[in-house]
């Protein structure tokens, strides 16, 4: 992993960079990056870099995703990260987990479920 920190103006003016975060994992790069809009409201856009095989004879290219995460949605955005990492983590492990589907969730979404589950 590598950090950086950068304050730069953006083509255009209306994003400004104010804080970025490079993470190298094996043929990806994502770079997470702290923004300030004409409004001064910070979001984060996160952008996913792929490095496209070129044909003979033409140039390298990347292949870029960007998605942009408003700071009302951050907690909401993490609890669900979480749930989806535990998830995998528990595939891994050989355990069962339990699934969820989106229906579910968002239908029972005011009820908060406790559950007690032993390892």
């Amino acid at each position: 992993m590598e950090d950086s920190v950068k304050k730069m103006q953006v083509e255009g003016g209306d994003k400004e960079i104010l804080y970025s975060k490079t993470i190298k994992a094996g043929k990806r790069i994502y770079y997470l990056d702290v923004k300030k809009n004409l409004k001064d409201d910070l979001f984060l856009a996160v952008t996913e870099s792929k490095k496209v095989q070129p044909k003979v004879g033409t140039q390298v290219s990347f292949e870029k995703h960007k998605i942009f995460l408003y700071k009302e949605d951050f907690d909401k955005f993490m609890d669900g990260m979480n749930d989806v990492i535990n998830y995998i983590k528990q595939c891994r492990a050989g355990g069962s987990p339990v699934e969820v589907s989106d229906n579910d969730q968002l239908a029972d979404e005011s009820d908060e479920i406790k559950l007690d589950i032993d390892f």
